[in-house]
């Protein structure tokens, strides 16, 4: 049912709906807020403590 989910036109056609909303200036500060949120999370993975419960 989704084998053909991630096919190359429909991430053309999302790319360019992004680009449609949120114009081509912005782009870059979301792509950099975007970075920061995976570091940030990745970050917090790695210092995680699975022993405590909070």
């Amino acid at each position: 049912m989704f084998g053909n989910l991630i096919d190359p036109v429909h991430i053309i056609v999302l790319g360019v709906v992004v680009v449609w909303i949120f114009g081509p200036k912005r782009l870059p500060e979301l792509s950099a807020s975007l970075g920061k949120t995976i570091r940030l999370f990745k970050h917090s993975l790695k210092n995680s403590d699975p022993d405590t419960d909070g």
